[in-house]
């Protein structure tokens, strides 16, 4: 079955994909204050909330850039509806070949729950970090370890240990980096459970209202396997936060 199929389905009613709730992301998009026309890059966008708002707040232009082609025209069909006039191209392509053209910087950039295309989180900072001007921002969503996974739980959900790293971690690799963290925006249990929850309710819509749909069984089986990885490991252990990032190490004014 088509992944991407499979991810709209999950995905249909959500707001974001990623489990933050509307109030903290609204929050976090006010505390960002970006200049009138602001430049920024985002990376496995999704349907394009977070370009699409910081267009209605700041009036800012940038690229998003997904693979998938259901959540492209979410954000092209949102973009018509809410922003029409905005200066904001969305991308169909995989986020890993997005490269600027030549000495382009954005003043911010974001990869949000996506660093697997950049092979981890700390080839995501890397990456983001040559795209970005100095002094901009860089934002990236991540999962941490709330406490020491299981070789159940990694064997289940088929992955190492080290996919992932603490919170304190997830800080301190940016600033080996050389970016000053500003701030972190970290989701709670009613976070993770409206996310992951709310994916089996589209699951069950969907079943109901597309009953001859030959990729049903696959459907209903990768649901299951979810649904058991989140409730028996995955809501006790894994985080996830939104990490802000200045590009550029904070120092003493000397004035």
């Amino acid at each position: 079955m088509d992944m991407w199929k499979y991810y709209a389905i999950t995905h249909k009613n959500h707001f974001l994909c990623n489990p933050m709730n509307k109030e903290k992301f609204e929050k976090l998009c006010g505390f960002l204050k970006l200049k009138r026309g602001a430049y920024v890059l985002d990376i496995a966008c999704g349907k394009g909330e977070f370009l699409i708002r910081l267009a209605e707040l700041y009036d800012i232009s940038g690229i998003g850039v997904d693979i998938s082609p259901f959540f492209v025209k979410n954000c092209l069909e949102k973009q018509q509806k809410r922003v029409p006039k905005s200066n904001i191209k969305f991308l169909e392509m995989d986020g890993a070949k997005y490269k600027p053209e030549a000495s382009e910087l954005f003043d911010v950039t974001m990869c949000i729950g996506a660093s697997w295309i950049y092979n981890g989180y700390l080839g995501t900072i890397k990456a983001l970090k040559k795209w970005t001007k100095q002094d901009g921002l860089i934002l990236i969503g991540e999962p941490f370890w709330l406490k020491e996974p299981s070789e159940e739980y990694l064997k289940a959900e088929r992955i190492k240990k080290e996919t992932f790293h603490s919170h304190y971690e997830n800080m301190k690799l940016g600033e080996e980096e050389g970016l000053t963290c500003l701030y972190t925006l970290v989701s709670n249990h009613d976070d993770w459970d409206h996310y992951e929850t709310f994916q089996w309710w589209a699951v069950d819509d969907y079943v109901r209202s597309n009953p001859d749909d030959k990729d049903l069984a696959e459907i209903i089986s990768r649901i299951k396997k979810w649904k058991k990885l989140y409730l028996c490991w995955g809501r006790d252990t894994q985080g996830w936060a939104i990490y802000v990032f200045r590009n550029g190490i904070m120092k003493k004014n000397n004035k």
